[in-house]
């Protein structure tokens, strides 16, 4: 068991530091392309990196949220260690939520116009 539990915390590390990675990576893209492939700094090119980086934490956000479960259900499942992952669960979801909001200009449980049109086409004029 001890063996399986070493086990599991590498893997919930490694969770963790892949989302630490991509928020890195994906915010060093994010201004690569900002300031050398879109053509100079204007506004659009500024509202377009600030859109990849908030995705870029988006997803880096949901890995680190699933080292923490990790680490807490498998290696360390006491009543301490369950409260403090319920509260950051509950920071980083909010942060989840207002940076979707950020981004897609939309809450995450609301369609795009572009779902709304793929899942319900407009009635064919015949």
């Amino acid at each position: 068991m001890a063996h399986f539990r070493e086990v599991i915390e590498i893997v919930g590390t490694a969770v963790e530091v892949a989302g630490v990675a991509i928020m890195v990576v994906g915010a060093t893209i994010a201004m690569v392309r900002f300031l050398f492939l879109r053509g100079g700094i204007t506004v659009n090119a500024y509202r377009l990196c600030r859109q990849d980086v908030g995705r870029a934490i988006l997803l880096g956000l949901e890995f680190l949220v699933a080292g923490d479960i990790i680490d807490t259900v498998v290696v360390d499942p006491t009543l301490d260690s369950v409260i403090v992952l319920g509260l950051i669960v509950l920071i980083r979801t909010f942060l989840s939520f207002t940076l979707h909001l950020e981004v897609e200009h939309r809450w995450p449980w609301q369609h795009s116009e572009a779902e709304d049109v793929a899942h319900h086409p407009p009635p064919s004029k015949v």
